[in-house]
């Protein structure tokens, strides 16, 4: 672990900015518990069955198989992680701290990670079902289109807005 690395990406806090402002205009990529997305106009009961898997007993360990993705991803490209809009940073974070953090997300936080040498990101809510991950190249996606599959979630990219 690279100690000296770590310090500095915790004592610049704006390393990331241009970076997270670039991609957030990009093309993204939903890590989901659904295979798709739900249209507007679908007979089913897309709310009711939201809120269900927004409520603790089944959101926080839906927030475990992400932060457990994430910790495998991390396996194989460095991560940056900012639990509090970028204001901080931590490169490679602790698993047991890092997955705790996602774990426990509530109000206002959310999670952002970004892959500076792949040039993406992944954010994630404290209210969401879903991660969204931006503009990964392919040897990135392709690990998460793996690592998804293992914890019996889907990705698929939603229709890009034109304009």
């Amino acid at each position: 672990m690279n100690r000296n690395r770590d310090k500095e990406d915790r004592a610049d806090p704006r390393r990331y900015d241009d970076l997270v402002e670039e991609l957030l205009e990009g093309p993204c990529w939903i890590v989901d518990i659904l295979p798709e997305q739900v249209g507007a106009d679908a007979a089913g009961q897309y709310a009711a069955v939201e809120r269900y898997f927004r409520q603790r007993p089944r959101i926080v360990p839906l927030r475990r198989r992400y932060a457990e993705l994430l910790l495998r991803l991390n396996c194989y490209f460095d991560m940056a992680a900012s639990f509090d809009f970028g204001a901080s940073w931590e490169t490679n974070p602790e698993p047991e701290n890092f997955a705790e953090r996602v774990a426990g997300l509530s109000g206002k936080n959310f999670l952002r990670a970004v892959f500076p040498r792949q040039n993406a990101m992944i954010d994630y809510d404290h209210n969401d079902t879903y991660l969204t991950v931006y503009d990964p190249g392919a040897a990135l996606l392709d690990k998460v289109r793996a690592l998804a599959m293992a914890e019996g979630l889907f990705v698929w990219s939603p229709p890009r807005k034109e304009g």
